[in-house]
């Protein structure tokens, strides 16, 4: 467990498939407790946080999403969601720093906006996370919005995070002065600071928790602050370790296991009982090398958190659960 009070910027990723969106829709839910705002945005133009939560796609706005985990007393926050496009924020960009307004429309229209962000992929970058930095900070540039508590980040997987955070490093070769580089340079002051943390999601496998290891290893050494490790869809544990011994070197109670079957009706015919004594070998086989990654991933130096597998999927009263045993787990 860890104190992330302090923290205003949670960022969320983890390797293809481990379910790093339903982490970060969790977390959100978590956060936003009693009269607290949340902002829950993405940047890899999947739509992932509509279909995570039923709702049409989402617009470049900041759209309010849903209410949170209620707290002890029965209060709830508010969540807000924004899908952040790398185009529209140029042209916000271009506005607020400019203020082009309709000609800035007009570049889009001539391809200029798709063009920049295309051919320089440091500065496409640097506008996704100028936007998250925005959200984080508000100063009086943006009147009139709303102030958020915490603002959680469905980021890119663990292979691209630094350097999609380390935009200054990344700018390093494309801009020496001017805005864009300046406004790097101060973005990075936020992203090394304790006001951020870089939560990764892995899975009790391999190459997941191969990759989450070498990943805090890349921030560490970019200086840029690990937050915890989340364990997702991990099984529920229904066997011993002394049953499931037995089940790996085969020492079951062949027997018994024929007589449990015909107590209970089924009609036990050839190979019935080898078959589940080599599916109970493959289980044990199994657990054992997930236990050996939960190993790994307590020598990993850092928080971690452990969430269930959800055999039918997640829907939002999932999330919801899991946003609770984030909390009871000192995430939130």
């Amino acid at each position: 467990m860890s104190d992330w009070g302090k923290v205003r910027l949670h960022v969320v990723t983890g390797k293809g498939g481990t379910g790093k969106s339903t982490v970060a829709s969790a977390l959100a839910l978590a956060l936003a407790t009693r009269g607290k705002n949340v902002l829950l945005c993405e940047v890899e133009g999947r739509q992932g946080i509509a279909r995570m939560f039923d709702v049409d796609p989402l617009p470049y706005q900041e759209r309010r999403l849903t209410t949170g985990l209620p707290d002890a007393d029965g209060g709830r926050g508010v969540v807000h969601a924004l899908h952040i496009d790398a185009e529209a924020a140029l042209l916000e960009y271009l506005s607020m720093y400019y203020r082009l307004g309709r000609a800035g429309k007009a570049l889009d229209r001539f391809g200029v906006i798709e063009f920049a962000t295309t051919i320089a992929p440091g500065v496409r970058d640097v506008l996704l996370t100028g936007k998250v930095y925005e959200a984080v900070q508000r100063n009086s540039r943006n009147k009139g919005a709303i102030e958020y508590d915490a603002v959680v980040l469905d980021a890119p997987p663990t292979g691209r995070i630094t350097q999609f955070l380390n935009v200054s490093n990344e700018l390093a070769g494309l801009a020496k002065v001017g805005p864009i580089k300046s406004q790097s340079d101060t973005m990075m002051t936020l992203f090394r600071s304790p006001r951020t943390a870089v939560h990764l999601v892995t899975v009790l496998e391999e190459m997941p928790v191969q990759e989450t290891a070498d990943g805090i290893a890349e921030l560490r050494a970019a200086r840029l602050p690990v937050g915890g490790v989340v364990v997702n869809q991990v099984r529920p544990r229904d066997l011993t370790d002394e049953q499931l011994a037995a089940a790996r070197t085969g020492a079951l109670d062949r027997a018994r296991i024929e007589q449990d079957l015909v107590d209970g009706g089924v009609e036990v015919g050839p190979g019935l009982v080898d078959g589940l004594l080599g599916e109970a070998a493959d289980h044990a086989e199994r657990r054992a090398l997930e236990d050996s990654q939960r190993d790994l991933v307590a020598g990993l130096d850092v928080p971690s958190y452990e969430l269930p597998r959800f055999a039918g999927g997640i829907d939002l009263g999932g999330l919801y659960e899991l946003a609770g045993l984030l909390r009871e787990q000192g995430m939130a």
